[in-house]
């Protein structure tokens, strides 16, 4: 009893942000948080966390589709962060109705990282590294598109597998990216987040560029363009493989990723003349 009573008043002392327990129910929530300077609150994550490593070293609690309540109420969290369009409204319902804080962030442009990190910095009590962590993301947002705003448009066909392939609409952030780099998405009207375009539409949109990621099967890709041979993007030099993860983290990190694609747009601009 005695040693309950003195870490129960230990408790009291603390700061409130010392006490937070945090579980973040898709990954890029758990790098905001790291971001403002409390990793060392966080109890729990969604899957696919990869980064800091002292974040992805934690317990896992299901991924943004398939949360595991349970898990959830183990790790005894103060609150939850929920994913704003990710996270099932179900699975919001549930935590709070087995009487668990859920806190829901909207993050649904790169505009909209630098508030998040911000309010994350206000309500974790970090308020300090929040405006650090924000200044210096949007000044490096701003550096980008300041850097990449003038240069030839080229046409872009971010390509996922190849049998059949598929690519992603403008509300994607993958289309985002490509858009501050200099780059159109071919397919940025199609009615869906993601669908399967026929090798017919490729061939109708004549992308100068193909961009994939680096878990794609290069040899199944580069067969899938031999036999669009016709095509300007079967020329070897118009393909750029790229870090998908880094590019669909809503959180600082995607900038390495859009800093890389533009980078590698600039190599097709170069050498595929």
């Amino acid at each position: 009893m005695r040693r309950w009573l003195a870490c129960a008043a230990l408790a009291l002392a603390l700061p409130a942000a010392a006490q937070e327990r945090i579980v973040t129910l898709a990954p890029h929530l758990a790098e905001l948080v790291c971001a403002v300077g409390a990793c060392a609150q966080l109890a729990g994550v969604a899957a696919y966390t990869d980064a800091p490593a002292t974040a992805a070293a934690l317990p896992r609690i299901g991924d943004a589709q398939g949360v595991n309540p349970e898990a959830v109420l183990a790790l005894r969290p103060t609150r939850v962060l929920a994913w704003d369009g990710g996270t099932p409204t179900a699975t919001i319902a549930r935590l709070r109705g087995l009487g668990v804080r859920v806190d829901v962030l909207r993050v649904r442009s790169l505009d909209d990282i630098g508030p998040a990190l911000l309010h994350l910095g206000d309500e974790l009590q970090r308020p300090q590294a929040a405006q650090q962590a924000a200044q210096a993301y949007n000044a490096r947002l701003a550096a980008l598109r300041q850097r990449y705003a003038s240069r030839p448009r080229l046409r872009a066909f971010y390509q996922i597998e190849s049998g059949p392939a598929y690519t992603v609409n403008r509300d994607s952030p993958i289309s985002a990216a490509l858009t501050l780099c200099g780059a159109d998405n071919v397919f940025a009207q199609l009615p869906t987040l993601s669908a399967a375009v026929s090798a017919e539409a490729v061939l109708a949109a004549d992308p100068d560029v193909v961009v994939f990621t680096s878990d794609e099967n290069r040899a199944a890709l580069d067969a899938y363009w031999l036999r669009l041979g016709s095509a300007r993007a079967a020329d070897p030099r118009r393909r750029l493989q790229v870090d998908g993860t880094a590019l669909t983290r809503q959180s600082p990190r995607v900038l390495d990723g859009i800093a890389a694609l533009c980078e590698g747009l600039e190599r097709v601009r170069r050498d595929a003349r």
